[in-house]
């Protein structure tokens, strides 16, 4: 009976382990519920729920790794609900609010947002395993992340809801916008990655401050807000790319195997240098 009851535990899960996979399942939701806002023309729900998806995907990595709850079932989890969320709602939303007008060709420009989205992921999913990825590879993102693609392909609808104009809903002008962003995600350029941002311990009261003061301007200018913080993040990328090439640039001056000699014994290594001379950076999701 002991024996019996000991197995009947090893086989039950506790209840926080669960938490991550809740809340990916929530951001799937989020993203399925955005498509269903758009076919009502709940525009301003369907960028809602599009921006909570992209919120709760934030949160179930570090819950897990919190809870120390990370499994392979979800991360792939994660992977096919990233891909609904912010590949295959933010297109249609898009679609359905301009680019339906362009027939096919607007088709066209929905279908290769969501074709690059998925290729960001795939290569997320390859490289995570690779061994020579440098330290500072962890603070940028190569290329535009999905969640912050998707935020980015609704930047104009988030802009128009502010100022109430109807030149952000040109077709042409978001089709070119979709496919613009969607080079971003499967391109080489680096983007910052907030995740490992640290906070002097004398600028943290500061920091809440004004964390309470957006939130409150958040609540009752919501679009202005988020139209900001969109902007910020653009303008944000040439900064990073600079800094990108910077660290890239001490490692190479750095690393002795960097150089290749010109003798006959370094004959046939010239592969082997160049590859890990171009290490990739740090994929995302």
């Amino acid at each position: 009976m002991k024996l019996g009851r000991r197995n009947r535990r090893l086989r039950e899960l506790p209840v926080n382990s669960l938490i991550p996979n809740i809340l990916t399942v929530l951001a799937l939701c989020a993203g399925m519920s955005a498509i269903r806002f758009a076919m009502q023309e709940k525009w301003q729900l369907a960028v809602a729920a599009i921006i909570v998806a992209a919120v709760l995907d934030g949160l179930d990595g570090r819950m897990a790794r919190l809870l120390k709850g990370a499994t392979k079932f979800g991360a792939e989890l994660d992977s096919l609900s990233d891909f609904i969320a912010f590949g295959v709602a933010p297109a249609l939303v898009i679609y359905m609010w301009s680019t339906e007008v362009l027939g096919g060709v607007g088709w066209i420009a929905g279908l290769a947002y969501s074709t690059c989205c998925a290729l960001r992921l795939a290569r997320f999913n390859t490289a995570l395993d690779d061994p020579d990825r440098p330290v500072w590879a962890s603070y940028f993102f190569s290329g535009m992340s999905a969640p912050a693609g998707a935020c980015m392909v609704l930047l104009p609808m988030a802009i128009s809801f502010q100022i109430e104009s109807g030149f952000l809903r040109q077709p042409v002008l978001m089709a070119a916008w979709l496919l613009l962003v969607a080079f971003m995600m499967i391109s080489q350029i680096s983007t910052y990655s907030f995740k490992r941002v640290r906070i002097r311990r004398e600028l943290v009261l500061p920091l809440l401050v004004v964390v309470g003061i957006v939130a409150a301007v958040l609540s009752s200018y919501p679009w202005f807000v988020l139209s900001v913080l969109g902007v910020l993040y653009l303008s944000s990328v040439p900064f990073s790319y600079r800094a990108q090439q910077r660290f890239a640039a001490a490692q190479a001056s750095a690393d002795p195997q960097s150089e290749v000699e010109d003798e006959p014994e370094n004959e046939g290594r010239d592969d082997e240098i160049s590859d890990n001379a171009s290490s990739d950076d740090k994929p995302t999701s």
